[in-house]
C-alpha cells in the first residue's frame, strides 16, 4: 500500500481534501439551512474531494440536535450525489451519538464522525464502548474524531488498536497535531484510512500515512489545498512542499483577531461568500482585525474577490 492511499477496510475509499463545512447563521444566529449547503457546494465546485458538515468549524456543539439534524440534511441533498458526506454525529453521551447517527443514515450520509466523548474523562472501556454501541445502531463506516485538545479526552495507541477491531471503524481524523502518535497509529493500522486534521499537517500527514486532510483553510481556499493534495500524489513533493509553505501563511492570516473559526468566516466575506455570523458566544473578527487579515491576504498568491 502506498502512503498516502486509503485504508482497505474503508468502504468509501476517502481520500484527497475534505472541508470541515461551516454552519451559516442569520443575523439572529438561527440557522440558514440553504447558505449552509451553498458552503458545501462553495467546496466541492471548487475541487473538495469530500466534505464533513458539523465538525469545530460548524460550531456542532452549540446547535441543537434539530437543527444538526437538518444541516445534515442541507449537505446531503446539495452535494451527496457527487462527493462522499461523512457528517459529524458526536455528543458527550453514548445515547445522543446513537440518535444523530441513526439519522446521519436515514437522510444519505455515506459516512458519520464520532468526535471523542467530551467533558467527563473518558477511560479505556469507556471508550471502546462508546464507539461499539454507535457503530452496531447503524451500517455506515465510522471514522474517530480525535481531538484531545478540544474535548479533554486523548485515545492511547492501545485504545485505538481496540477500537480497530469494529467491524465498521473506517478511519480516524486526527487533530492532535501529536505527529508520532499520528505516524505510529498509521503504521500500525493499514487497514484504516487516516486524515490530517491540521493544516499545518496537510504535507506531513501525507508524508506518515494519511490519505486525505480536513482543512481548515479549504472551508476558504479549496484551490491552495487541493493543490498540494494533488502534488503530493502525483509525486512532486518540492511542490506539495511549498504549497505547504503557502497553507501555512494563509493559516497565520486566518488567525488574524479573536479566532481560527472567526478567521474563516471573515475570510469568505472577502470571496463573497457570506455565511453570516458565528454563533454566540463566538465572535466575528472586528473590522480592524478584518483588515488586518484583508492586507494580509492581498500579499498571498489566493484568490479574493472584491478586495
Amino acid at each position: 500500500m502506498a502512503q498516502h492511499d486509503p485504508g482497505a477496510g474503508d468502504p468509501l475509499s476517502l481520500r484527497g481534501v475534505v472541508p470541515p463545512t461551516v454552519t451559516a447563521f442569520r443575523d439572529d444566529e438561527s440557522v440558514d439551512y440553504e447558505r449552509t449547503a451553498a458552503h458545501a457546494r462553495f467546496v466541492v465546485d471548487r475541487g473538495a474531494h469530500g466534505v464533513f458538515p458539523l465538525g469545530t468549524n460548524g460550531e456542532f456543539p452549540l446547535l441543537s440536535g434539530a437543527e444538526r439534524d437538518r444541516v445534515i440534511e442541507a449537505v446531503v441533498d446539495e452535494v451527496g450525489d457527487e462527493v462522499p458526506v461523512i457528517a459529524g454525529v458526536g455528543a458527550p453521551s453514548t445515547y445522543r451519538t446513537v440518535a444523530r447517527a441513526e439519522h446521519a443514515e436515514s437522510v444519505g450520509a455515506d459516512g458519520i464522525v464520532v468526535v471523542t466523548p467530551y467533558y467527563y474523562p473518558l477511560d479505556h472501556e469507556g471508550a471502546i464502548e462508546h464507539y461499539r454501541r454507535v457503530a452496531a445502531a447503524v451500517d455506515l463506516p465510522v471514522y474517530v474524531y480525535h481531538i484531545p485538545s478540544k474535548t479533554g479526552n486523548e485515545l492511547s495507541l492501545e485504545t485505538l488498536a481496540a477500537l480497530a477491531e469494529i467491524d465498521t471503524l473506517a478511519g480516524v481524523k486526527d487533530s492532535s497535531k501529536d505527529v508520532p502518535w499520528l505516524a505510529q497509529a498509521a503504521d500500525a493500522h493499514p487497514e484504516l484510512t487516516f486524515l490530517a486534521g491540521s493544516d499545518s499537517l496537510v504535507f506531513t500527514g501525507l508524508a506518515v500515512g494519511c490519505s486525505g486532510a480536513v482543512s481548515a483553510v479549504a472551508n476558504v481556499f479549496p484551490e491552495l489545498v487541493v493543490d498540494c493534495y494533488e502534488a503530493y500524489d502525483a509525486g512532486e513533493r518540492e511542490r506539495a512542499r511549498e504549497l505547504q509553505s503557502d497553507i501555512f501563511a494563509v493559516r497565520d492570516a486566518l488567525k488574524t483577531g479573536d479566532s481560527y473559526m472567526s478567521g474563516v468566516k471573515t475570510a469568505l466575506r472577502m470571496r463573497d461568500f457570506d455565511a453570516g455570523p458565528l454563533r454566540s458566544p463566538l465572535r466575528l473578527a472586528d473590522d480592524e482585525s478584518a483588515a488586518e487579515m484583508r492586507d494580509r491576504l492581498r500579499d498571498l498568491d489566493v484568490p479574493l474577490e472584491g478586495v
